[in-house]
């Protein structure tokens, strides 16, 4: 009997920062796997939930990734409704991505619910906006650590995300390649993303306007360009068909992406 995973995001420390879909989730969880600064109060919500905390302490010695993965699996596999809760978002700097890669490849289903990133929310907390017209036009999200070994100059080029650029596209990835991308680098365009229409065109730097025309791919959608984008052959989750039939689904989740919906929390 194989169970389920959700990767969810728990925001950046307050509490109700938290998505309606994630706080369903834990209310939902058979078992609830969090890190050290998840908020106490999110975790009571897994109410009659198994709960194992697996955060580390700076210094201290606690569990391997690679442990955590394989309790994911035991877990979902022992038939387990299972929420792996991180704080901020699961694929911004937390590893969200390598539990992911463990999961698909021990074929156990999963989903990502993402959360509201702290490299968003805490400046936005703070009275910063990361981006403003008058200012500037876009923010890096760099890691402070890196995996041990690897020298700063071994690390690919940042993943570039371009929001609202669909009517320029071609000269936006020129862009990028004059700021030294190579023309080989994977791309993809993700027109109406987490909805029931959404769409997907992959192809590289140099050949994505290309196949996004020839797709009759529209706005609005984001544009992802990095080494990233390779993961998705292994990582798609997300069947837009399935989308109004989540797997523990609610009137809320099956009306999502058709309009006029009322949310009923």
């Amino acid at each position: 009997m194989t169970g389920f995973v959700s990767l969810v995001g728990a925001g950046p420390g307050d509490p109700e920062l938290i998505t309606v879909k994630g706080l369903r989730r834990l209310r939902e969880a058979t078992v609830v796997v969090y890190d050290r600064l998840v908020p106490d109060v999110l975790v009571q919500e897994a109410r009659g939930a198994e709960r194992i905390a697996v955060g580390k302490q700076p210094g201290r010695p606690g569990p391997d990734q690679a442990a955590i993965n394989r309790l994911l699996i035991d877990r979902a596999r022992a038939g387990e409704r299972v929420v792996r809760l991180k704080g901020g978002d699961p694929f911004v700097l937390g590893r969200g991505g390598e539990e992911a890669e463990a999961l698909a490849a021990a074929g156990v289903p999963f989903e990502v619910v993402p959360g509201v990133s702290a490299a968003i929310a805490v400046p936005a907390y703070a009275g910063i906006p990361l981006t403003h017209r008058d200012y500037a036009s876009s923010f890096w999200v760099l890691a402070g650590r890196r995996r041990a070994g690897r020298a700063p100059g071994e690390a690919a080029p940042p993943t570039a995300v371009l929001l609202m650029g669909m009517s320029r596209l071609r000269e936006n990835l020129a862009e990028l390649a004059n700021a030294g991308y190579h023309p080989d680098t994977p791309a993809a365009a993700i027109s109406l993303g987490t909805t029931a229409a959404q769409e997907v065109v992959e192809g590289t730097l140099a050949d994505l306007a290309e196949r996004v025309a020839a797709g009759g791919l529209t706005a609005p959608a984001v544009v992802v360009v990095g080494e990233v984008v390779r993961l998705r052959r292994r990582l798609r989750w997300f069947d837009p068909a399935a989308a109004a039939a989540p797997p523990f689904g609610t009137r809320l989740e099956r009306a999502a992406g058709r309009p006029g919906f009322r949310a009923e929390i």
